[in-house]
Parts: C-alpha cells; sequence; structure tokens
C-alpha cells in the first residue's frame, strides 16, 4: 500500500521539470489533501501514512494530468478564494490570492468610508468569484455583475447558490455594450479584473495558464493593451454615482497609463497600490461626479 511520503516522492520526480519544489510539494498537498482526506498537518508530520487503494489510483490518474500542465484547480473542480469555494473550469480563470487583496481592499474601503454598500457591478465576473465575495461580506449591497461567456455566466450562477447569495447575472460586452436597461445608472461601487495580458507577458507565463485557461479572459491586443480600461472608465464615469468608488486589477506595466485614463476621466483620489508580490497591481479610485 502506498503512504504519503511514497506519493510526495512520485510528485517530484514527475513534476520537477515543470514547477520547483516548493510548488510540487504544494500540489501534493491539495491532492492528498482533496482526494485522501489527510491534512496539512498530518501530510508533514505523518509522511508513514498509508492511502487506500482507490485513493492512490485516483492520485495517480491526477498526476497525469497535472504532466500536462493542465491546473490542479481545472482537475479538481473547484478552487478556494476569500474563505469561499468555488467551482471552476476552463471557461473561467482560476481565482488567484491577488484579486483576494483587491476585494479585500473593497470591502475595507466601504467600511473605513462609512459608505452605504448600495449597488455593485463586477465587470468580467467569471466564476463569479469577486462579486459573490462581496456579497457575502456586504450583505445589504444589490451586487451584479457581467461577463461576455455564457458558459462562464452558468458556472458563477453555479458559484452563487452554492454560496448562499444573490448576485444579478447578466451576459453582456463592456467592449460593446447592449441592453442597458439591465444596468443601472447608479452604482455606488463598480470592480474590475478585466483581460490585461499582453502577447509579450504571454512568454514569461506558465504553459498551465497560457495553455488552459480561457484567453478571452486573459489576453489582449499588443496593439492595444489598455482596451478594456478604456471602455471601464468610461462606463464608470456615467454609471458611477458621485463619490463611487472604482476598483480594478491591472496590469504592473501599464500603472501610470491606466492612472492617467482615470485622470482624463475625470476621476479623483486615484490610488496605485502595490500587491503581496510588490508590484503595482490594483487602483482605487473616486467618481468626482462631474
Amino acid at each position: 500500500m502506498k503512504t504519503v511520503n511514497d506519493v510526495s516522492t512520485n510528485f517530484l520526480h514527475h513534476l520537477s521539470t515543470l514547477y520547483d519544489a516548493n510548488e510540487v510539494n504544494s500540489l501534493c498537498m491539495i491532492v492528498l489533501s482533496d482526494v485522501a482526506g489527510i491534512s496539512p498537518a498530518k501530510i508533514k508530520a505523518f509522511p508513514e501514512t498509508e492511502i487506500a487503494a482507490t485513493d492512490a489510483e485516483r492520485i495517480e490518474s491526477i498526476l497525469t494530468r497535472l504532466k500536462t500542465g493542465e491546473p490542479v484547480q481545472y482537475i479538481l473542480g473547484h478552487a478556494e478564494f476569500y474563505g469561499l469555494y468555488f467551482k471552476v473550469n476552463p471557461s473561467v480563470l482560476i481565482p488567484r490570492p491577488e484579486t483576494e487583496e483587491l476585494v479585500e481592499w473593497a470591502i475595507s474601503s466601504v467600511g473605513s468610508l462609512q459608505l452605504a454598500a448600495g449597488s455593485i457591478l463586477d465587470i468580467g465576473t467569471g466564476s463569479g468569484c469577486i462579486a459573490i465575495s462581496l456579497k457575502k461580506n456586504l450583505k445589504d449591497a444589490q451586487v451584479s455583475a457581467i461577463d461576455i461567456s455564457p458558459e462562464a455566466l452558468k458556472t458563477a450562477k453555479e458559484n452563487a447558490e452554492l454560496n448562499e447569495v444573490d448576485v444579478n447575472f447578466i451576459q453582456n460586452d463592456i467592449l460593446n455594450l447592449t441592453h442597458h436597461s439591465l444596468l443601472t445608472t447608479h452604482y455606488s461601487l463598480i470592480i474590475s479584473n478585466p483581460p490585461y495580458v499582453t502577447l509579450d507577458d504571454k512568454k514569461q507565463m506558465h504553459t498551465n495558464v497560457t495553455d488552459f485557461e480561457p484567453h478571452t479572459a486573459l489576453f489582449v491586443p499588443e496593439d492595444d493593451p489598455l482596451i478594456f480600461y478604456r471602455a471601464i472608465a468610461d462606463f464608470a464615469s456615467t454609471h458611477l454615482e458621485k463619490g463611487g468608488l472604482l476598483f480594478l486589477e491591472i496590469n504592473e506595466n501599464y500603472g501610470e497609463q491606466t492612472v492617467d485614463i482615470l485622470k482624463h476621466k475625470l476621476f479623483n483620489n486615484i490610488e496605485l497600490r502595490k500587491d503581496m508580490s510588490r508590484k503595482y497591481r490594483m487602483i482605487k479610485a473616486i467618481h468626482s461626479g462631474s
């Protein structure tokens, strides 16, 4: 019968060309916890813990898929975000810790400014992780979310049900908005993690992102990398109430350019913030109401 140590050794042997040792150990721990129900503490403390044969078979099949670069979250079908459980699949981006920081900033800003939660819009919702997390923590808010992809919206709706929150999901394209009647004109907060990866950025990215995650949610034209930020700024300038908040996750290479877009749209108190990796990846701005 295989042990935790056997699985760990096997993962390191087969995945070391794709990931560094820390990433391999993290993947192994995620899979062992999910499949065999062994806690991370027990995995570390008791490497000779035996694994049931059926679990060992499933772990082996997961390893086979991991060797292709497929993300573990897609293989397992779920990911955690802001303390909540989300279904994920190749129609949606895998939620990331950096985006949790954006959500935390939005929630804390509503509290610190003593604003009414009001009406919130998430643009490009994907799995729904931002909208659902905001609704879960700002219970009085009316939360809506748009996405161009019907497949993504199907997943987002399932995640809203799973997390027992009410979010209004709308199929729409921020670059070519239709049925404006479904969108209010008085949001108090608009938030977005839009596509912002350039083809040049793509060269630096791991294949488990570029080969598996949805390209429409990732990439932008090389000659117009800020296309979504201009569209969002245009929309927010007419759909945010005076004093309303705009939060954006951004490409670290275009922070100042994104700030300039917002300045020209009469946003003020614009703050560019670093993420946990000390990269400028977030912006907060306040609508002047002019």
